[in-house]
């Protein structure tokens, strides 16, 4: 099986991403602040997770800062999710967005809406179409986008939904949990995707 990293601050928190990955034929390196990594070394992908707000982690930050350079310098396929998406497009010079009403629920309800993804995006080409459902849990979304990527799906309100590397064989992130929705078809395939990618 392909070996990949997998970042996060708290163990409770991995788990769902766990399961997604290794459904998808991978397996999954730990990379925490407590247990760190200064380089990928022999892994093939990174997966960067949700979590805290940028800035609020400094020790998560410039490690993920640190193994975002490692994998786009070996051309290492990247999935970002919630904060992942953040954190890279952040690193690579875009801004954020601090606070967003009505994207994070309350009293542990489960948000979901529509999504428009760009047509000719290898996001659209993934999930299957130009529209999708998706959860929602965050107060934080990308605002100008790095010049490096470009933005492949928007919320009906125009949050960035996700964002890619259009030159780069698979740099793909985005703003909801696919990893609490892998029994739906667009997101498993999203994981499976980025198995696929992994040389």
């Amino acid at each position: 099986m392909p070996v990949v990293g997998l970042t996060y601050r708290y163990e409770k928190k991995a788990p769902p991403y766990r399961r997604a990955l290794e459904a998808a034929g991978l397996t999954c390196v730990d990379i925490t602040p407590a247990s760190p990594r200064s380089t990928l070394g022999e892994l093939g992908g990174l997966v960067l997770t949700g979590g805290t707000d940028i800035g609020e982690d400094a020790e998560r930050d410039d490690l993920e800062r640190r193994l975002i350079d490692d994998a786009l310098q070996r051309n290492l396929p990247i999935l970002g999710i919630c904060r992942g998406q953040q954190i890279l497009n952040v690193h690579l010079g875009g801004t954020l967005h601090l606070d967003i009403p009505n994207h994070r629920p309350v009293s542990g309800e489960v948000i979901r809406h529509n999504i428009a993804i760009a047509p000719f995006s290898r996001l659209a080409a993934v999930v299957g179409g130009a529209a999708c459902s998706v959860n929602s849990r965050h107060h934080q979304a990308v605002d100008r986008v790095a010049s490096s990527l470009v933005v492949t799906a928007h919320a009906l309100d125009g949050i960035v939904e996700a964002i890619e590397d259009p030159v780069r064989d698979f740099v793909i992130a985005v703003q909801w949990h696919p990893e609490d929705l892998v029994d739906e078809p667009p997101h498993r395939a999203l994981f499976e995707a980025f198995a696929k990618a992994i040389h």
